[in-house]
């Protein structure tokens, strides 16, 4: 057991957190520069002190991740992938803000001297946005619209829903997380992902269709297949199911996905993809926590009602090196880990899939983490963080995504917690995946699967990664959802500040307690599918007080994240 921790969690070396972009647009950049117009004028910027310090909050860091292993047809196949996921890029681009290739292509066009500064700023976060800051526009003085290019900038919740109960015939259209909605003179119309994107799904559908010709692995061949018919006829629960029983060196996950972007409901899917090889030693040292799902369930601390039996307990486990990204993983604050799909109907019957990005993850913990830790809490404290447990906080997020309500009943009616919390699902949700699995490790250390002794190793590394999300702004989902387990713990005394030292002295007792109690709260909130309750949750807890604003302020000499560049080809 310490050896897998020692070993394996090397390579698990990060806390869960969101995503990254690449400087370079690599292949996908033809998205960016194709729509370009010539400006008359350019808008007004941040102060070019400002661009230089935000650049400086990500690390640029070249990836060369090992896929000496990989046959000439594993090499094949996964430089296809390469090119199906940069159009991914394509989409999301659009689904981030509809007009955003052409103010791209303004920056591009104006002769301003900080150009070249702001175009690495605009490809970083996707647009002209800081996701760090509030998304706060570095660009121009438009605000970010809460519902991205998914909605009309100008409609309102109150339209939408007033359209829906005009004309119920459209509500599932809608809703659905595949749709785009547009206006057409005077009315709100749904319009499929296959037909709004089709430009660029087809081309990737032939991708994966050319890899799937390659490929002799059966189960990949028969992914990259239903995959690409999903492309086209936007349903994705075959090729899902299919995902699930993905196995070989190549792990792909390719598709509409997250719905973080999608702030003004929480309803629609982004295009993403994580092109990955897997590392079957380390899979399979970690394979074994996915069969203590059910007692993790059990050990839930709250009542039966709020517990569910009824998802599958599948749940492969895959420790792999990633090799490309594309669309919703590439800006801002970079995924380390996953834990996919996200369709009910598939976890309910098979499971999820917890895939965990080593050097993604290692890289953020040698640049981030691990100097943190003398910024956050007093001396004799800051030396308790283990990398080891950084990997275990990482693996049990992801496994606690699995964990608690999914699919409830609320008056009388089917549904599940993400339609009935909207847009503050996302938050709650991150939140609750990051305590449940501290309450989780906590368990294994009870059940004798980690060393007991390290409890405190493991209480501040966990403490110490909150602040390191806190980072990404407390606004994005990740970054809100540690701000409320933050001012949880501070209001119970887990967490006591130092004047003196201006850091944080941690009672690990109390906050073994405050652990226990948060679980509580949110799983209830969750199961209880109540909406006014999340969000008078969030306004009272998610928040940052004067102390850790101090401390993140502290923190500048640190980057904010790392910004992976991997090859254009293996």
């Amino acid at each position: 057991m310490r050896l897998l921790f020692a070993v394996s969690m090397i390579a698990l070396a990060a806390a869960c957190s969101r995503k990254e972009n690449a400087v370079e647009p690599e292949t996908a950049a033809p998205a960016a520069v194709a729509e370009k117009s010539p400006a008359t004028h350019a808008a007004p910027a941040a102060p070019l002190a400002d661009l230089q310090a935000m650049r400086a909050q990500f690390a640029k860091i070249e990836m060369a991740p090992d896929v000496s292993f990989l046959s000439p047809e594993d090499r094949q196949i996964v430089n296809l992938l390469i090119e199906a996921a940069d159009y991914m890029s394509e989409i999301y681009l659009r689904q981030r803000g509809d007009n955003l290739p052409a103010l791209r292509a303004e920056i591009a066009a104006s002769a301003r001297s900080d150009t070249g500064l702001l175009l690495e700023l605009f490809d970083l976060h996707g647009g002209v946005w800081d996701e760090t800051n509030h998304n706060e526009p570095f660009y121009g003085e438009a605000a970010w619209p809460a519902g991205a290019g998914f909605y009309p900038a100008d409609m309102t919740k109150a339209e939408f829903e007033a359209w829906i109960a005009a004309h119920p015939e459209d509500a599932e259209a809608f809703n659905s997380p595949y749709t785009v909605i547009r206006r057409e003179g005077d009315r709100l119309v749904a319009v499929p992902y296959s037909v709004a994107y089709r430009e660029w799904l087809e081309p990737a559908a032939a991708k994966l269709r050319e890899a799937a010709a390659v490929a002799t692995n059966e189960s990949l061949k028969k992914f990259l297949t239903m995959r690409a018919d999903s492309f086209l006829k936007d349903d994705y629960y075959d090729s899902e199911m299919a995902w699930m029983d993905l196995d070989g060196p190549i792990e792909i996950a390719i598709g509409p996905y997250e719905t973080y972007t999608d702030t003004l409901f929480g309803m629609k899917t982004a295009f993403e993809a994580f092109v990955t090889v897997k590392d079957p030693a380390e899979s399979a040292a970690l394979a074994k926590y996915k069969n203590y799902l059910k007692d993790m369930e059990a050990n839930l601390p709250v009542e039966e009602k709020y517990k569910n039996f009824k998802r599958g307990f599948e749940s492969p486990i895959a420790v792999v090196a990633q090799v490309h990204g594309g669309g919703d993983n590439v800006p801002g604050i970079q995924t380390i880990a996953f834990n996919l799909p996200n369709d009910e109907r598939v976890r309910e019957a098979k499971g999820a899939k917890k895939v965990l990005l080593s050097n993604v993850m290692g890289a953020k913990f040698d640049r981030i983490l691990s100097p943190m830790a003398a910024k956050v809490l007093v001396d004799d404290q800051a030396g308790l963080l283990m990398q080891k447990y950084m990997g275990a906080e990482t693996l049990f997020h992801e496994l606690s995504h699995s964990i608690g309500p999914g699919a409830i009943t609320k008056d009388g009616r089917e549904t599940t917690v993400t339609a009935e919390l909207k847009e503050l699902h996302a938050p709650i949700e991150e939140g609750k995946a990051d305590v449940l699995g501290a309450y989780n490790v906590l368990f294994m250390m009870q059940r004798g699967e980690m060393p007991i002794a390290e409890k405190e190793n493991f209480l501040a590394t966990y403490f110490v990664g909150i602040f390191r999300a806190m980072r990404f702004g407390v606004t994005e989902a990740h970054g809100r959802g540690a701000a409320f387990q933050y001012k949880y713990f501070r209001d119970r005394g887990a967490a006591v500040w130092d004047a003196e030292a201006k850091r944080y002295r941690l009672d690990f007792v109390k906050l073994e307690q405050a652990i226990t109690d948060l679980t509580r709260d949110v799983i209830v909130i969750e199961g209880n599918g109540d909406y006014a309750a999340a969000a008078a949750f969030l306004e009272a807890n998610a928040a940052l007080d004067g102390e850790a604003k101090e401390v993140i302020a502290g923190l500048t000499d640190l980057p904010v994240d790392i910004q992976p560049v991997y090859p254009k080809r293996i």
